[in-house]
């Protein structure tokens, strides 16, 4: 089993309970482990997968209970780093009655990762690597961090996992810049998933069909574009296929494409290089089904760390 490396935020959700009110009004608030590698990462180890973290967290109440709840999952935080000098990133977020959300990005340590931290991880010793960028792109030592890592891992012929994880909340009028940033991890890439918006974002089309021509085009990656209910697009040897999404009662969909994500790993970290190579439409097909099954069951529980315990790869059965 290859051993498969995460890396980028670790940080606290801090998740307004009164529902409808501002961050400015709001008095109650329910903290969550979160950042989306962290996520991925405990999915994979929920899941059974071997999976070492990466990133900086402060040397803080909150950075120790990152560790603690990755511990619990069996991640390797070995390289998950306490900074005395910066405090654990954070990000508020309200739920408004329109729908929209109250957002605030707090953010500390996990922008201070830098390669020479990265550096002193054994990459011989991993199979593949995933990047999760809701903060990587941002200014900052990630930014140049997972650039660096990006080249070491392709050096290594690695297998490269990319997700993009657009925030308009974080990124604003700065899209330009994240699309550029997100297409030169696109076409350097093994496997990349995006949601559909975050697909017409990066091909600018605005229709399904026409990205995944775009994404055909301009990398050789198998990707993922997940559709919501009406399931998820594989993106293979240049042709698609539609796997349709589990009837469910969802609960939270909170970790919903971080479970995805790491079920598909998972199950990339079970198989030899040359199986790999000989996998065709109707193998990632099959990895892609089990995926969604890992999707679903998340959703059926609250918050995603939570959900997360309820993993194992039974599911796949």
């Amino acid at each position: 089993m290859k051993k498969i490396l995460c890396i980028g935020e670790a940080l606290i959700d801090m998740i307004c309970t009164d529902k409808g009110t501002s961050l400015k009004d709001g008095q109650n608030f329910l903290k969550k482990p979160g950042g989306a590698p962290t996520n991925v990462a405990a999915a994979i180890a929920a899941l059974g997968g071997t999976v070492q973290m990466s990133a900086k967290v402060g040397k803080d109440p909150f950075g120790k209970h990152l560790i603690e709840v990755m511990n619990d999952f069996g991640v390797d935080t070995s390289s998950v780093i306490e900074d005395a000098n910066h405090f654990t990133t954070f990000a508020f977020v309200s739920l408004m009655e329109n729908g929209e959300r109250d957002f605030y990005f707090n953010r500390g340590a996990d922008g201070m990762l830098s390669h020479e931290d990265v550096q002193q991880i054994n990459l011989n010793e991993i199979g593949i690597v995933h990047f999760g960028s809701a903060t990587g792109f941002l200014p900052g030592p990630l930014q140049s961090t997972y650039k660096n890592l990006l080249l070491d891992a392709n050096k290594k012929n690695l297998f490269v996992s990319f997700d993009p994880n657009y925030r308009q909340l974080l990124f604003g009028d700065n899209q330009p810049e994240f699309v550029t940033r997100s297409w030169e991890f696109i076409s350097q890439c093994s496997f990349f998933k995006v949601s559909d918006e975050e697909a017409f974002l990066l091909t600018g089309k605005n229709s399904i069909d026409d990205a995944a021509n775009v994404f055909f085009e301009k990398s050789n990656a198998v990707f993922a574009i997940t559709l919501g209910k009406e399931g998820t697009l594989l993106g293979c040897n240049k042709q698609t296929t539609l796997i349709p999404s589990i009837e469910i009662k969802p609960v939270d969909t909170t970790g919903a494409g971080d479970a995805f994500v790491g079920a598909v790993l998972y199950q990339v970290s079970t198989l030899s290089n040359d199986q790999l190579k000989a996998l065709d439409q109707q193998g990632w097909i099959y990895i892609f089904q089990n995926a969604n099954k890992a999707g679903a069951r998340t959703c059926e529980y609250m918050g995603a760390m939570e959900a997360f315990k309820h993993l194992s790869n039974s599911i796949f059965n």
